[in-house]
């Protein structure tokens, strides 16, 4: 099966103006399952736009592709149109929006904070179909207010067993989807982050009341905490996330899961549509 095309239908039955692809770790096919959905959108038809979070090593780019990066990024050859030089800046230098003139490898570099990702991803949105970020878990929060969608990827590479591999993104993708809070009901809204220590006292105080926070990228806890604090608490957003789907990766230079019985499993975990990407699976 044609995986990119198939997340690309998720996001697109949700009305997603943009893709965010995050992953657990390193290695785990974040890249691999971007690229996917870049090439199932250039077959649509779809004017694509895309964005990375710092430097990202050199992608194939499609012609008339809309890309966000540094002005000492920009190859010599092949050539590009320039659209707008950005006021924001990278670790590689000023930014500037372009669109390839030619299909070639191109470096793209982003904004690191997410205010700064929130103005590159409009700006990009503005002239194209479709959004694709390779982004950061503590950047995401950026998609609250671009209609985004987001795709978890997990994999081997990131967690030593199987079954730490399927606890990472199930809890992964538990943070990421708390529900919106209810203005109708109880509330303590808090400023800053949720904290494992403050999970804690609230739990131990009997706390009942929706605890809401901004998004999720404001709860600051993973693991066993994290389980306990959604189970035990009403954790609540002001600004929901939408995750679409999960993406694994069942090989990693130091290890390798079964890719059925991990795909299975990490469907089951998280209770979302899971792909293989490398094997054209799917585990709804």
């Amino acid at each position: 099966m044609r995986v990119g095309l198939r997340l690309l239908e998720l996001a697109r039955a949700r009305r997603a103006r943009a893709i965010f692809v995050v992953g657990t770790g390193k290695n785990v096919g974040k890249t691999t399952a971007l690229l996917a959905i870049y090439e199932a959108a250039c077959r649509s038809g779809l004017r694509v736009g895309v964005a990375s979070i710092g430097p990202k090593p050199r992608l194939w780019l499609d012609p008339n592709t809309v890309f966000v990066t540094a002005r000492s990024l920009l190859p010599p050859s092949p050539a590009v149109e320039v659209l707008e030089i950005s006021q924001l800046a990278s670790s590689s230098g000023p930014l500037l929006y372009a669109r390839t003139a030619y299909g070639g490898h191109y470096d793209l570099a982003g904004p690191s904070s997410a205010s700064g990702l929130r103005a590159a991803v409009e700006a990009i949105a503005a002239r194209s179909d479709i959004v694709l970020i390779d982004g950061a878990i503590d950047r995401i929060a950026t998609l609250a207010s671009t209609d985004g969608a987001i795709v978890v990827s997990c994999g081997a590479a990131a967690a030593k067993t199987e079954s730490e591999a399927v606890c990472d993104v199930a809890t992964l993708t538990a943070r990421l989807r708390v529900p919106a809070f209810d203005p109708k009901d109880g509330v303590l809204e808090l400023e800053g982050a949720l904290t494992a220590t403050m999970a804690a006292d609230f739990i131990a105080a009997g706390e009942g009341r929706q605890i809401v926070v901004g998004d999720s990228t404001q709860i600051v806890m993973s693991g066993r905490s994290l389980a306990e604090a959604l189970m035990r608490l009403r954790i609540r957003c002001r600004r929901a996330l939408d995750v679409i789907a999960t993406t694994v990766c069942a090989v990693a230079p130091e290890r390798s899961f079964d890719p059925e019985s991990f795909l299975a499993a990490v469907a089951g975990g998280t209770r979302l549509p899971s792909f293989d990407v490398f094997a054209g699976r799917e585990v709804a």
